[in-house]
């Protein structure tokens, strides 16, 4: 796990300098404390940042190059059947000099090329440079667990695992991208290629980027394609998720640190921690982190109790509101784009007090998305089967379910709209109440863009599918990749740790597409299939018990001792001088939340984000004056 960064200036040939390349990964220094690397060869440049898991003398640091030189690798992340191609690769007679995964990924490519990618099993994002031919290749993983952003500039590109990095090259552009604002304000993210920085954009996942004889080349290599042509028995598809698991979580167990799981006591964590338990993991050593200060906040004993049972060395963080305000500037700057995650932060303090103890972690994230474990799957099929009633007998009974209440109108407006209208994703909020704190200059910048229509390409290429399957492509493709593994990566790397997910094995999420809807949402039951193919190894009341998350307790932080805080950014000169919202409706909403008269932590949350994201990376104010500024201390 590591940090990459690197610019081609193949359109005017200016000469890189090595000043420039460590100055970009200087910046991402937690994303590698054990060493760094410079590699320059005239118009291009590329450095890293390592963090040692496999192999860590000093011999497989990076970039690194094969023995005759023409080809340069700087790599970011994991190859988990590395030991396997380097058996295949001995046999074609290649003689290693290193015992890492690197110098495999770097031997595979020179040999196989682009059809190399198909090889992998991990995650990963690099850079690989063919000095005879001038060729840069940048890749990203299947899934995009591991980041890579770039820039197309009037010099040529330029590359990093975080935009931040870009932002040191005096080509790229600084500019913020407010079209993107229906997007972030919708979905609490920002979906899609396009990012917040004008002209940045990050590589999709599952693609290559290719600068050959002046021509820039972008393709997919990998999507996840979802065959539903046949059932091959319940009992078949159980069967083949219990060995997949177990496989996908013995190879993510290799590593030459110390590793450990973050578990929550819900079912993907404790579903890791029992497979590395059968695979005769001694002493595995367990995380969790914990807001005890309403309830509802506090799923301990169910974290408690998974270690108990498998007898791990359990370790917790209890997280305070000082905690969380202290980190919110911090946060707002790993992450590099606005992101609504609050979770983001209690990551970061138990991924903290991880690295104490282990060097690599492994976390439960993805199989909700390709299992089909979020309630709203099974909303939006029920606004389906309304859907599919005789339009008369329908129209009588929409009349009728008005009159019930504001609750059942909201339904039946939901169940007029096609799903690619109704259903944008996991973390959907309620856009019209969004839109309308738009200025009349912000309406007119997201014209294009909003979230429907950057959304639409998803839609797009499942058309022919079941909404069930199109819900689930788009939250592969959009929710995971721009908002859970952007979390996880930024989150865990401010730590220096390397976080891995083994649902995301991509031979899993490939069993996962070609099983029959009716395996993911059963009679109900979210992630039937999965849940059903754990029963020998978890108790039934983890498995089947109400799906929570991870809860910030916001609500009560915003009307309670991070009140201040709240009015001190959002009723200010400096935010409705940005003419993106009415002043007037958001201090109503400040009041409503400060007064307790409504709930909207939410929104309160997102602008407060992205307030303080134009605050470090427009008017470049400091970290440190950001913290407890004015009269922003807690009541």
């Amino acid at each position: 796990m590591c940090g990459i960064a690197g610019v081609y200036r193949y359109k005017t040939t200016k000469k890189v300098e090595s000043a420039e390349i460590r100055a970009m990964c200087d910046l991402m220094a937690h994303r590698g404390p054990d060493g760094q690397g410079v590699y320059t060869d005239q118009e291009f440049g590329i450095g890293h940042r390592r963090l040692s898991v496999i192999d860590i003398l000093d011999r497989s640091s990076q970039p690194m190059q094969t023995k005759n030189g023409e080809w340069t690798l700087s790599y970011n992340g994991e190859v988990y059947n590395y030991l396997e191609l380097k058996e295949d690769l001995k046999s074609q007679g290649y003689q290693f000099s290193t015992t890492s995964d690197t110098e495999v990924l770097l031997a595979a490519f020179s040999k196989w090329g682009l059809k190399s990618l198909l090889r992998l099993n991990g995650m990963y994002a690099f850079a690989i440079w063919h000095q005879p031919t001038r060729t840069l290749t940048l890749v990203r993983d299947r899934l995009g667990i591991k980041p890579l952003y770039y820039s197309l500039t009037e010099q040529g590109v330029a590359f990093a695992s975080e935009i931040k990095s870009l932002l040191k090259l005096t080509e790229v552009n600084i500019e913020p991208n407010h079209k993107m604002l229906d997007g972030y304000m919708s979905l609490g993210y920002c979906p899609g290629e396009e990012t917040f920085f004008d002209g940045i954009y990050q590589l999709p996942p599952g693609h290559y980027l290719q600068i050959k004889d002046g021509r820039v080349t972008k393709a997919a290599y990998w999507d996840i394609i979802f065959q539903l042509d046949q059932d091959l028995g319940e009992a078949f598809y159980i069967e083949n998720a219990q060995n997949l698991l177990e496989d996908a979580v013995r190879l993510q167990l290799r590593s030459d640190v110390p590793l450990g799981v973050f578990i929550s006591g819900g079912v993907d964590s404790s579903a890791v921690v029992a497979m590395m338990h059968r695979l005769g993991v001694p002493d595995i050593k367990t995380f969790s982190v914990f807001w005890d200060s309403e309830p509802g906040y506090d799923e301990t004993r169910f974290s408690r109790e998974i270690a108990s049972l498998f007898q791990t060395d359990h370790h917790e963080y209890r997280m305070t509101p000082r905690d969380f305000l202290a980190f919110i500037p911090y946060y707002v700057w790993h992450m590099d784009e606005p992101v609504q995650e609050a979770a983001g932060i209690s990551l970061y303090y138990i991924a903290k007090k991880a690295k104490e103890k282990v060097t690599v972690i492994l976390s439960g994230e993805g199989s909700d998305e390709v299992f089909g474990g979020y309630p709203v799957y099974r909303y939006m099929a029920w606004l389906e089967r309304y859907r599919n009633i005789p339009q008369g007998l329908r129209t009588v009974m929409n009349s009728f379910l008005r009159t019930l209440g504001p609750k059942w109108d909201k339904h039946v407006k939901l169940s007029e709209l096609t799903l690619e209208k109704r259903y944008f994703g996991v973390s959907l909020n309620e856009i019209d109440g969004m839109r309308r704190l738009y200025t009349p200059q912000l309406q007119e910048q997201i014209q294009g863009f909003t979230v429907d229509q950057l959304l639409a390409p998803y839609y797009e290429r499942t058309e022919s599918q079941d909404p069930q399957t199109r819900m689930q492509y788009l939250d592969v493709k959009s929710w995971l990749v721009d908002d859970i593994l952007i979390k996880a990566d930024r989150m865990s790397m401010a730590a220096s740790l390397e976080l891995r997910v083994p649902f995301l094995d991509h031979r899993f999420m490939e069993f996962a597409a070609q099983m029959p809807p009716k395996y993911r949402l059963k009679r109900g039951e979210t992630k039937y299939l999965i849940k059903k193919a754990l029963e020998p190894y978890l108790p039934h009341h983890i498995l089947y018990r109400v799906k929570q998350g991870f809860p910030t307790p916001l609500r009560f932080l915003f009307k309670g001792p991070l009140k201040n805080y709240v009015q001190d950014i959002l009723v200010s000169g400096r935010f409705f001088d940005r003419g993106l919202f009415k002043p007037s409706l958001v201090k109503d909403l400040v009041d409503e939340h400060r007064e307790g008269q409504a709930d909207h932590h939410k929104v309160l949350w997102q602008l407060l984000v992205l307030e303080l994201w134009h605050r470090v990376f427009v008017d470049h104010e400091s970290l440190q004056d950001m913290e407890y500024s004015g009269h922003s201390k807690m009541v």
